[in-house]
């Protein structure tokens, strides 16, 4: 496994990490996964600064641990206020780093928000097309049990729960695609699965970004599928062990579907094999 040290320090995640700073650092605003807080990224925090002492750096500390099974939406508008206050102070704009689950409350937060100025958005590790599976890790041991993969949705797909936990907004099971894009509240909306009267209004809002830069790989041991964090689309199974995506790399997809549009952002997909959630705490 590679070490923080390593994978940090990689031409490629430099630029990442630094990127649009050649000539003036701008605030880097980092929010953290679920079941964390902002004591479990210091660590990279700390990096930031050591390589760029003059950058300003925010680690968000709200719905800390188990606060962050609260329902995304409720997430979204909490961090969205502290984002907001930030960017007031930053009239030339900030970074957003986004962990894990954070990755889909950033994401929101640039859909709703009308006039951020968010120059770049890094998503490391993030499950920006949901989750189905991962229940051997001890994050997902902690929702439910390992022969209870298929039975999730029974749980998840009603609008009680999905108004109370934060796994139900972002878990998209594959076999059960009309009850999620009938139930789920969060994630079909804010990746335009289920129209909406909003959908160009957060269209436009998001990409008042600069840049898009999605960082993962097969290896980290939660995010099922992998490729989740590569797409706002969805993916397709064919068993319940392999996850495919059709015709080509969603990312791919995902880069030409931007290039349609008239000022895209740049996009950025770093793949590393051997890259783990825990290389960042």
């Amino acid at each position: 496994m590679k070490t923080l040290s390593s994978i940090l320090t990689s031409p490629a995640l430099m630029v990442l990490l630094a990127v649009g700073c050649t000539s003036s650092y701008k605030h880097v605003i980092i929010v953290h996964g679920i079941l964390s807080g902002p004591n479990d990224l210091q660590t990279l925090s700390r990096f930031i600064t050591e390589e760029h002492p003059s950058t300003k750096v925010t680690v968000i500390d709200l719905f800390n641990n188990m606060e962050s099974i609260k329902p995304l939406w409720k997430q979204v508008h909490g961090v969205g206020k502290v984002i907001q206050r930030i960017m007031k102070k930053s009239p030339r704009g900030v970074h957003l780093l986004c962990f894990s689950q954070g990755g889909l409350i950033c994401r929101g937060v640039l859909s709703v928000l009308p006039n951020h100025n968010v120059h770049a958005f890094i998503a490391l590790t993030s499950l920006l097309a949901g989750q189905y599976g991962g229940q051997k890790t001890s994050f997902m041991k902690s929702y439910y049990p390992s022969s209870a993969t298929d039975s999730v949705y029974f749980l998840c797909y009603n609008k009680f729960m999905q108004k109370r936990i934060s796994l139900c907004n972002f878990w998209n099971d594959p076999h059960q695609q009309v009850k999620y894009l009938k139930h789920n509240n969060f994630l079909p909306l804010l990746n335009g699965r289920k129209p909406h009267s909003k959908m160009a209004e957060w269209r436009k809002n998001f990409l008042r970004i600069k840049k898009l830069v999605l960082i993962g790989g097969p290896d980290d041991d939660v995010i099922i599928p992998w490729q989740s964090r590569f797409t706002f689309s969805d993916l397709s199974e064919t068993n319940d062990d392999l996850f495919v995506i059709p015709r080509r790399p969603k990312h791919k997809m995902v880069a030409m579907e931007i290039k349609l549009i008239e000022k895209p952002p740049t996009c950025s997909f770093c793949q590393y094999d051997t890259l783990k959630q825990c290389v960042f705490f």
